[in-house]
C-alpha cells in the first residue's frame, strides 16, 4: 500500500514539473514572439529609416541603428531589407545584400508589406521571427524590418529555471513520502497490514464461511462466555438466540459436552452425545499464534456416518467386483474357462457358491432353441467339499417349478431369499435334491440368473449362499444380472468362436491327406496340430512318383483362419498337379512362385482378399533306386536328417525367398541317403518358443531326435510333439517324418538297345526272361507288349541313346529312355491307318504311363499292377478286334 501511495505521489510530481516546464517554455516563446514583432514594428516606424533605405547608401545609414537596437532590446537579429528582398542590415555582415530566407510563402508575404510572426529556420537557425514593412508616404512598400530571436536562447532561459523547479519538486516529494510512510505504518499496525477494502471484503468471508459451513463452529473465551456460534452450531446444540454472551454452563447443554468445552483441552474427533445426536467435537485453543486466550470448537453430526460409511464400502467393492469381472471374464476364447473366470470373480466375494451350466448346443458351438431342458454345468467354484450337490460335469434338468425352471421359461433372473420357504420346488440343484432338505446341506439362498444375450438363452448362473452370510436380497439381484450378463456376452463369443474354430478345423483336415498313398520308397508317418488360438495354413503332402520315386512336401501359409485354410488348399492341389508333371524340385517351385503371384494380382481387386505372399514350402524328391533326395525350399526350414547310426545333421540345403516374392531362382540341392536315413520335414509353429518368439535354429530339435536315435517315423513324430513343442502352441504344427528305403539291386534290370529295328525281339526276349526269373510269369505276356511298343516307339521316333530298365517292386515298372526332348500323345488312328495303335495298347494294359524329362532326354514309363491284377481276360484277348478306329497312339 506504502509503495502505491508512493508511486502515486511520485507520479504527481514529476506530472507537475512536467507541466512547469512546458508551461514555461510556452510562455518564453510568447514572450519572444512580443518582443520581436515590438521591435521590429519600432525599427520599422523609427524617423529617418524610410529615408535611409530611398537613399543611395542604405546600409551606411542603417547599420549602426539596427545594431543598437539589437543589443538594446536583446533579440538575435535586426534584418533592414528592401523591396527586392535583399538585406541591408544584419549581424554578420558577410549577408549583407544577400536575399532573406524562409517558407517562400512567408517571403512573399514580406515582400509584400504584410506584418507576420512565424517560427521557422532562418539564417541563424530555428528562430521566432517578426516583420513589419516600411512604407513611402504614398504608402508604397520600400522593403521591411525582419527581427528574430533564436529558440535556443528561449530554451537557455527555461534551463536556468529548472534547477529551482527540480529542487521545489524534490523537496515536495520528501515531505509527501515520509507523511505517507508514517500514516502507513500506523494503518498497518492497526489493521495488521489489511487495508479497508480487505478488512471490509474479509468480514463478508468471514460472516458468510461462518453461518454457511456444514460444521458448528463456537468460540469460547477464557472465562467460559460463549463469544461466537454459527447458525450450525445453534442448530445441533438447541441454543436460544440469546446464546452469545452468556457462560456455557448456562446453555443446558450435556454435562460432559460442558464439562469438554470450559476446559479448553485440544481433542480431535471425539464424540459425545447431545440429545439425540452424536456429535464428532474438535478443540483447539486461540492463542497459540498470539491471539486472545480461549478456545473455538467445532461440532459435527455423525449419527448417519456410519451407515453412510457402510454403504459406501458396499458400493465400492461392487463397483470392483464388476470391474473385476469386465476384465478377467472376457480374456479368453474357450467356454469352460469363460464360465471358470465368473466363478473365480464371484466367489467369495458375491456368494458362497457358484455354478455356471451350459445348454448342451452351446457347448456344440450352435445356437440353441427352446424348449430349453438339459444343461452341463461347466463350472463350480467355492466350498463344494462340504456340499457334494454341486459337482462340475453333471448333466442338470430342472422342473418347471424349480427357480431354474422359471428363469429359463421366463428369462428373467429368480431370487430365492430361503429356500426352504418353497417346499413345493421339488429339484433346485438339478439331481433330484428336494428344495426342502437344502438347509441341511447348510444352504439358505439363492439367485438364479439366465446367460442371456441377443435374446437367446445360453445357460444358467446359479448364486448360492450358506449360513455363514447374509441370505440375498433384491439389491443383490443387479449385481447377479450384472455378472450374468457380462459373462452371457463372453459366452456367446466363445461359443461362435468355437464354431468357427472347428469348422476352420475341419477344413483344415478335410484339405489335408485323409491317408498316406502306398508307395515303396519311403515309410512315412506325418502329424497336423492346429494352433491353440485357431487353426493355420501348414499343411503337408506325400505323392508317389514313378520309377520308385516320392515327393515329400511340407508348407506354410501366413495367417490364421479360413482364409488359410482355403489357400493352403488351393496351394496343396497346385502342387500335386505341378507334380504330375514330373518337374524337378527347383522348376516345380517356381511354377508355384508364379502362380502365388497371379493370385496375389487377383486378391489386388478385392479390398477385402488377403494375400499369399510369403508362404513357404519345401519340396523334395526322393529316389529308392540311386537312394538320392533332391530338396528345394522357398522361404522353409531346412529338413533334419537322422542317419542310420542316430546322427543328426541338418544338410546344407540353399534356401530361397518365399513364394510370390520373385526375383530370385530357387536352388536344388541333391544329398545321398542311405536306406533307413530319417528326413524330418516341420513348419516353424514346432519350434516356436514359450514366449511365442521364433526359436533362432532347430537345436531343440536335434537334441530331441539324438536323445532317441532308434526311433521310427511315427515314434519320432509323437516324441518330438512331447518334448519340443511349445507348452502354449501359438501356430500350427506340421510334420512329417519319412524312413528312407533302397530298391535292392536284384530288383533293377537295365539294357542298351541299339538303333535297330531288329534288337527289338533279342531285347524283349532278355526282358521276358529276366521277368519270369523274378517269378512273375503271370505278367509275362502284357510285359513283353508293353516293352514292345516302348522300345519301337523309342526307336522310330527318339534319338540315342536308347535304355530299357525295369523295376520290381509293389509294381512292375518298365523305363525307356532316348535323348529326345519331345513327348508321345495318343490320338485317333483312321481304319487306314497301319500304325499308330502302339501307346493305346500300353495304356491298356498298363496301371498308369507317362513322360518325364531328364537332364539329357526323356524316359515313357509304363507301371504293371502285380499280383493278378494284369492277368488277361476273354475281353483282353479279344482287344485287337476293337483297336481299329479306337485311337492312334503313334506319336512322336
Amino acid at each position: 500500500m506504502f509503495i502505491l501511495q508512493l508511486l502515486l505521489v511520485l507520479l504527481l510530481v514529476v506530472g507537475a514539473v512536467v507541466g512547469l516546464a512546458l508551461q514555461a517554455r510556452s510562455q518564453g516563446m510568447a514572450d519572444a514572439r512580443k518582443r520581436s514583432l515590438a521591435v521590429a514594428g519600432t525599427m520599422a516606424n523609427a524617423p529617418g529609416v524610410a529615408q535611409a533605405m530611398a537613399s543611395n547608401h542604405p546600409t551606411a545609414l542603417l547599420r549602426d541603428s539596427a545594431e543598437a537596437a539589437r543589443k538594446g532590446s536583446g533579440v538575435d537579429s535586426v534584418v533592414v531589407f528592401d523591396h527586392r528582398g535583399l538585406r541591408l542590415t544584419h549581424p554578420d555582415t558577410t549577408l549583407i545584400g544577400k536575399r532573406i530566407i524562409g517558407p517562400a510563402k512567408l517571403v512573399r508575404e514580406e515582400l509584400a508589406g504584410k506584418t507576420i510572426s512565424q517560427t521557422f529556420h532562418a539564417s541563424q537557425g530555428l528562430s521566432v521571427v517578426s516583420a513589419v514593412p516600411v512604407l513611402k508616404s504614398d504608402g508604397s512598400v520600400l522593403g521591411g524590418v525582419s527581427v528574430g530571436v533564436k529558440v535556443e536562447s528561449v530554451n537557455s532561459v527555461m534551463t536556468q529555471r529548472l534547477p529551482l523547479l527540480l529542487g521545489s519538486a524534490t523537496g515536495a516529494l520528501a515531505l509527501t513520502t515520509g507523511g505517507t510512510a508514517l500514516i502507513s505504518r500506523r494503518v498497518r499496525r492497526q489493521t495488521h497490514g489489511l487495508g479497508a477494502t480487505e478488512m471490509t471484503r474479509m468480514y463478508e468471508h468471514h460472516d458468510a464461511v461462518l453461518h454457511s459451513v456444514r460444521e458448528g463452529v463456537l468460540v469460547v473465551a477464557a472465562d467460559g462466555r460463549l463469544l461466537l456460534v454459527n447458525s450450525e452450531a445453534r442448530a445441533l446444540l438447541g441454543l436460544a438466540p440469546d446464546a452469545e454472551g452468556r457462560r456455557i454452563g448456562e446453555l443446558g447443554l450435556e454435562p460432559r459436552l460442558t464439562e469438554l468445552l470450559v476446559s479448553g483441552r485440544p481433542v480431535t474427533d471425539e464424540v459425545y452425545p447431545c440429545g439425540n445426536r452424536l456429535l464428532a467435537v474438535n478443540l483447539r485453543p486461540t492463542d497459540r499464534s498470539g491471539g486472545p486466550a480461549g478456545s473455538v470448537a467445532t461440532l459435527r453430526d455423525t449419527t448417519e456416518l456410519q451407515a453412510l460409511s457402510g454403504r459406501a464400502a458396499v458400493a465400492r467393492e461392487r463397483l470392483e467386483l464388476l470391474y473385476d469381472a469386465g476384465v478377467r471374464i472376457g480374456s479368453t476364447l474357450e467356454l469352460t474357462e469363460t464360465t471358470e473366470k465368473l466363478v473365480e470373480v464371484a466367489v467369495p466375494r458375491f456368494a458362497d457358491i457358484v455354478t455356471v451350466e451350459l445348454l448342451d448346443p452351446v457347448l456344440q458351438g450352435e445356437e440353441p432353441e427352446p424348449p430349453y431342458e438339459v444343461l452341463h454345468r461347466t463350472a463350480v467354484g467355492g466350498d463344494t467339499t462340504a456340499h457334494h450337490l454341486f459337482r462340475p460335469g453333471e448333466r442338470a434338468c430342472y422342473l418347471p417349478t424349480a427357480p431354474q425352471g422359471q428363469a429359463l421359461r421366463t428369462g428373467h433372473a429368480v431370487l430365492q431369499a430361503a429356500v426352504s420357504d418353497q417346499a413345493a420346488v421339488s429339484d433346485a440343484t438339478g439331481l433330484g435334491t428336494p428344495a426342502e432338505h437344502l438347509p441341511d446341506h447348510g444352504i439358505q439362498s439363492l439367485i438364479t440368473v439366465p446367460l442371456r444375450y441377443r435374446g437367446v438363452t445360453l445357460g444358467l448362473a446359479n448364486f448360492w449362499r450358506t449360513r455363514r452370510s447374509e441370505p440375498f436380497e433384491e439389491e443383490d439381484l443387479a449385481i447377479a444380472g450384472e455378472l450374468s450378463g457380462r459373462t452371457a456376452i463372453c459366452v456367446d463369443n466363445a461359443r461362435r468362436y468355437a464354431r468357427e474354430h472347428a469348422m476352420v478345423t475341419t477344413l483344415q483336415r478335410n484339405l489335408l491327406p485323409g491317408s498316406l498313398p502306398d508307395q515303396d520308397a519311403t515309410e512315412v508317418a506325418t502329424r497336423y496340430l492346429p494352433a491353440q488360438g485357431g487353426t493355420s495354413g501348414s499343411w503337408f503332402d506325400v505323392i508317389p512318383l514313378p520309377g520308385h520315386r516320392v515327393a515329400l512336401v511340407v508348407g506354410k501359409v501366413a495367417g490364421q483362419g479360413l482364409h488359410a485354410a482355403a489357400t493352403m488348399g488351393r496351394l496343396r492341389i497346385a502342387v500335386q498337379n505341378f507334380s504330375a508333371l514330373d518337374l524337378p524340385p527347383d522348376e516345380l517351385l517356381s511354377l508355384l512362385d508364379e502362380l502365388v503371384t497371379r493370385l496375389d494380382l487377383e486378391q489386388d481387386t478385392d479390398p477385402d482378399g488377403a494375400r499369399i505372399t510369403g508362404a513357404t514350402c519345401l519340396y523334395a524328391i526322393y529316389d529308392s533306386v540311386r537312394g538320392l533326395c533332391t530338396v528345394a525350399r522357398a522361404g522353409h526350414p531346412a529338413p533334419v536328417l537322422i542317419g542310420p547310426d542316430g546322427t543328426v545333421d541338418t544338410p546344407a540345403v540353399p534356401v530361397s525367398p518365399p513364394l510370390g516374392l520373385g526375383g530370385e531362382p530357387f536352388e536344388v540341392a541333391e544329398l545321398p541317403l542311405a536306406e533307413g536315413t530319417r528326413l524330418v520335414l516341420y513348419t516353424n509353429g514346432l519350434l516356436d518358443s514359450h514366449d511365442g518368439a521364433p526359436d533362432t535354429g532347430p537345436g531343440p530339435l536335434h537334441h530331441a531326435l539324438a536323445d532317441h536315435p532308434d526311433l521310427g517315423p511315427d515314434e519320432i513324430c509323437q516324441t518330438l510333439l512331447d518334448t519340443v513343442r511349445p507348452a502354449r502352441q501359438s501356430d500350427d504344427i506340421a510334420l512329417l517324418v519319412a524312413r528312407t528305403r533302397v530298391l535292392d539291386p536284384k530288383d533293377v534290370a537295365e539294357w542298351e538297345v541299339p538303333l535297330d529295328p531288329a534288337a527289338v525281339a533279342p531285347i524283349r526276349a532278355a526282358a521276358a526272361q529276366q521277368i519270369r526269373a523274378w517269378g512273375l510269369e503271370e505278367a509275362d505276356f502284357a510285359a513283353e507288349l508293353i516293352i514292345s511298343e516302348l522300345i519301337t516307339n523309342a526307336l522310330r521316333y527318339g534319338a540315342p541313346p536308347v535304355r530299357l530298365r525295369l523295376l520290381r517292386g509293389r509294381d512292375l515298372t518298365f523305363e525307356v529312355s532316348d535323348g529326345s526332348s519331345t513327348s508321345p500323345h495318343l490320338r485317333r488312328a483312321r481304319a487306314t491307318d497301319e500304325g499308330g495303335r502302339g501307346l493305346f495298347l500300353v495304356s491298356q494294359f498298363a496301371r498308369a504311363w507317362g513322360t518325364r524329362y531328364t537332364a539329357d532326354g526323356k524316359v515313357i514309363w509304363a507301371e504293371q499292377a502285380l499280383g493278378g491284377t494284369a492277368a488277361l481276360d476273354d475281353d483282353a484277348l479279344g482287344l485287337g478286334d476293337s483297336l481299329v478306329g479306337q485311337g492312334d497312339p503313334s506319336a512322336l
